[in-house]
């Protein structure tokens, strides 16, 4: 029995395919089909019922599944300690990334981290916030930077990064720009809308605020990058809601109106779980670095 075959077995388990296990240990299906089938026949039992569509565990893959797991963890923990006294990072790190964010100091985090670490196999995901935060929790990810009206999450730990206002942008000549360097959340809301999608932090930043003054803004337009919010309202199809520092890549073509009446802020933070991973502390202290030293972020 070896531990590969045990963590083929816990990914076919956790994602109830075969195709998804094979991508997520990053083998074809073939091997991992035949390696289940190794240990199947070293355990002298079935672990998957193949019948279904998903690959579902017999009563046998129940009974195994808590002890491949804790055979893994045991071996993770092994990898640890010893790399905590030689000072040697192995093994993976998952970074997950907010869709539509250009972060410079993220990617210089990453790669000082592996320069430092050329052992730890590096992978990223972009996905919306909401997500990233359950990938998070449930260990699919080991950091993620996300967009979030909150600043804790719950079981998670947290360091904000940027916290800034919301801004309206509007092109020169719009109603709400003539005479003013400021609106206000009702006003901004009897205009069409373009902003991000929910599962986003400045969408759920932007939904929560209005909801909180019985104030329903029609959403006539939803991108996940900034620069197709400020392209769709340059061509006067909304109103764009952003943060401060988004809004200000686009003063050359859009005028920025600071919400005042939202005082609740928009945050970009970096979340995750296992502190006691050297790798996620490793990641963490470079990053911490990084933004330390530089504030271009572009959600």
């Amino acid at each position: 029995m070896e531990l590969r075959q045990l963590e083929y077995f816990v990914a076919v388990a956790e994602e109830r395919s075969f195709t998804r296990a094979a991508e997520r240990v990053r083998i074809s299906q073939s091997g991992v089909s035949a390696q289940i089938r190794r240990l199947e026949r070293e355990l002298g039992a079935e672990l998957f019922d193949r019948s279904a569509r998903a690959a579902t565990l017999t009563v046998a893959g129940e009974a195994a599944l808590g002890h491949a797991r804790a055979a893994l963890a045991a071996a993770g923990a092994v990898g640890q300690a010893v790399g905590e006294v030689t000072g040697l990072i192995t093994g993976r790190l998952t970074v997950g990334m907010v869709i539509g964010c250009t972060v410079t100091p993220l990617f210089d985090a990453l790669a000082a981290f592996h320069a430092a670490h050329p052992g730890v196999e590096l992978s990223m995901i972009e996905d919306n916030s909401d997500r990233l935060v359950e990938a998070v929790r449930d260990g699919t990810v080991d950091l993620a930077l996300i967009g979030t009206a909150t600043a804790t999450h719950e079981g998670l730990e947290t360091l904000t990064i940027i916290s800034e206002r919301l801004v309206a942008a509007v092109p020169p000549g719009h109603p709400l720009a003539k005479g003013r360097a400021v609106t206000t959340l009702r006003d901004l809301s009897e205009h069409p809308i373009v902003c991000m999608p929910p599962g986003t932090g400045l969408r759920t930043l932007f939904d929560e605020v209005c909801a909180a003054r019985g104030l329903r803004p029609v959403i006539s337009l939803e991108a996940s990058a900034a620069d197709a919010i400020a392209d769709l309202t340059v061509r006067g199809l909304g109103v764009a809601v952003l943060s401060e520092s988004m809004a200000a890549r686009y003063r050359d073509r859009l005028t920025t109106l600071l919400v005042d009446d939202v005082e609740a802020p928009a945050l970009l933070s970096l979340v995750w779980r296992n502190a006691n991973s050297p790798a996620v502390r490793e990641m963490l202290r470079r990053g911490r670095r990084a933004f330390a030293g530089d504030r271009a972020v572009s959600r």
